[in-house]
């Protein structure tokens, strides 16, 4: 076993795990044990478990954007104060700040990296799982030679989850038998996996960016980011077999509902979302505080109206008098 295999062994342990539970549990509700179908929601369902997982990792991320955004201002200053200086003693000088500031502020440049970090791995423990299933190998924990086969061999809609857009365009410009069923689901999860993700940074750039952060260089690089990532997507998606193609189209559809979500109530201070939150809650009677809690304000109480006696009392108060 190579190093790569030795340190992806225990989630690909763990990938067959889940894999073959939710397999067990479709089949056992009466679902076909070698349908493409079956498999696939298996892999839905290790999706859902696996983001789940990350949910603690990407609320940390969140914090830390936030504590990178209150910190900018006091990294613009040291990179202002080391500007056009480029010997040796003001770039250690410079680094040396910076990571105090890091330090002193409780904030990681990294972090905001680290969930997609956490997911290539098993990502490529997912692509192993399907590459030694197609060969009919069997995998390094539950995923033994039976199922193996069976994932290997399931098809959806006659498209083997196996094989990849790639594989097929190659096999019809060599004139060999071609599968059009394989080219066309994969077509249409590249346009979806390509469109998801482009939601994503979409949203991230229109609606959750504050005006110093869009008059800064972090806001250009977000821009080049919106059209390269799904053009990523574009490219690499025809060449990855339609099992891990159905991993990762979960896997983005996930992200633009879970970037929906903290847009919406944990919006960037300042930006287009945090007006419109603050907009919401106001209508509802709240206001946000300087740190972030929601304060519930009471409507003033209406003082009670003296009660009037009627007309016809009061005529009838003025009229009793001793008659002249």
């Amino acid at each position: 076993m190579d190093l790569i295999g030795t340190i992806l062994w225990p989630l690909k342990w763990v990938v067959e795990l889940l894999l073959v539970a939710f397999h067990w549990l479709f089949t056992n509700i009466g679902m076909d044990a070698n349908d493409g179908l079956t498999w696939v929601l298996s892999i839905v369902g290790l999706v859902l478990v696996v983001r789940a997982a990350l949910i603690p990792i990407f609320v940390r991320q969140i914090r830390s954007q936030r504590k990178m955004l209150e910190v900018a201002p006091h990294l613009k200053k040291i990179q202002d104060k080391y500007k056009g200086k480029k010997d040796q003693f003001s770039r250690e000088a410079m680094s040396r700040e910076t990571m105090e500031l890091y330090k002193r502020t409780g904030t990681n440049p990294l972090s905001s990296c680290l969930p997609l970090l956490l997911q290539m791995p098993i990502f490529f423990s997912l692509f192993s799982v399907l590459n030694d299933a197609q060969h009919n190998k069997p995998g390094v924990g539950p995923l033994n030679v039976e199922l193996a086969k069976s994932f290997g061999s399931a098809k959806l809609f006659g498209a083997p989850l196996h094989d990849s857009f790639a594989s097929q365009w190659t096999n019809m410009n060599a004139g060999l038998p071609f599968s059009a069923s394989v080219m066309i689901i994969a077509a249409t999860m590249v346009v979806l996996m390509t469109a998801s993700q482009f939601i994503t940074q979409l949203q991230i750039v229109s609606k959750n960016m504050s005006p110093e952060t869009k008059a800064s260089p972090m806001f250009r690089q977000q821009r080049i980011m919106l059209y390269l990532l799904p053009l990523v997507f574009a490219f690499s998606g025809v060449a990855f077999p339609l099992g891990v193609m159905f991993y990762w189209l979960t896997s983005n559809i996930w992200t633009m509902g879970q970037q929906f979500l903290v847009i919406r109530n944990m919006p960037t201070p300042g930006s287009e979302a945090a007006k419109a939150r603050e907009e919401r809650l106001a209508r509802k009677g709240k206001l946000i505080a300087s740190d972030g809690d929601i304060i519930v304000v009471d409507e003033p109480k209406k003082a009670p109206t003296q009660r009037q006696q009627p007309v016809g009392k009061n005529r009838a108060k003025k009229q009793s008098g001793p008659k002249k």
